[in-house]
């Protein structure tokens, strides 16, 4: 397989986690990538730790923004510099299993699948394991997509020889899910069940506050999807009832 494949990642204030996400990447037995890190104007060393990976490894891309505008404006930039046939996602805090391009790939080809994802992880700030990775759905359209969003934005990847470059929208939180959203709009999205990803729990992440990740679903549900008062309601209630029905079973 000669597949390119392009990795977003952005990064902001990541010292003490950017090293092991760009390694892991460098450790992939799919050797055919380039790594474009998208950094949101960091205070710390995030860029001279960047610079110095790619000063030995010509695929790994650094890049800066002029200000700081989020997540989202960072994962646009990289998707825009983009040269590869599947663009994949990786925030600086998370970690790829070394096979995870290779497995992915296979499948994606194997299949004629467009937009795959898999199941991952989930580890603390030191790399601890806090939850084994659970099934993910074989199968996932845009109406299965509204109830919950089911796809883990670290094991993401699509052909975009095939659907076209796609963006995500300029809000500062659940981007990823609106972009799912999009692109299941032009095509189905199929689940790899192997545990190829590590997403790690930082504290004070952009991530953390459930609640106020309702309220980007309630946006997306509004104003990205226009959707009616009464079936947005019926969409976030739905959410909040299922994330609670995942903490206690």
């Amino acid at each position: 397989m000669n597949n390119k494949v392009s990795i977003v990642t952005p990064v902001y204030n990541s010292e003490k986690f950017v090293s092991d996400c760009i390694q892991s990447v460098q450790d992939q037995t799919y050797e055919n990538w380039e790594h474009i890190l998208v950094d949101d104007c960091s205070s710390d060393l995030s860029a001279s730790i960047i610079k110095e990976f790619a000063k030995t490894d010509s695929r790994v891309i650094y890049v800066k923004l002029k200000k700081n505008s989020g997540a989202g404006v960072s994962r646009n930039k990289a998707i825009e510099l983009a040269s590869g046939s599947y663009i994949a996602f990786l925030d600086s805090d998370d970690i790829w299993h070394k096979d995870k391009l290779g497995r992915q790939i296979e499948f994606m080809v194997k299949n004629k699948h467009n937009f795959s994802f898999s199941s991952y992880d989930v580890i603390d700030e030191k790399g601890n394991v806090l939850s084994k990775s659970k099934k993910v759905l074989n199968h996932v359209n845009y109406n299965r997509a509204l109830f919950k969003n089911p796809i883990g934005c670290l094991t993401v990847i699509y052909n975009c020889d095939s659907l076209g470059k796609h963006y995500m929208p300029s809000i500062r939180k659940r981007q990823d899910y609106a972009l799912w959203l999009k692109l299941l709009k032009i095509t189905d999205a199929y689940g790899l069940n192997l545990n190829l990803a590590s997403y790690r729990i930082v504290n004070n992440s952009i991530s953390s506050n459930k609640l106020d990740l309702l309220k980007y679903e309630w946006k997306i549900y509004r104003e990205e999807e226009k959707l009616s008062f009464i079936k947005s309601s019926f969409y976030l209630f739905t959410a909040v009832v299922l994330k609670l029905k995942s903490y206690f079973c």
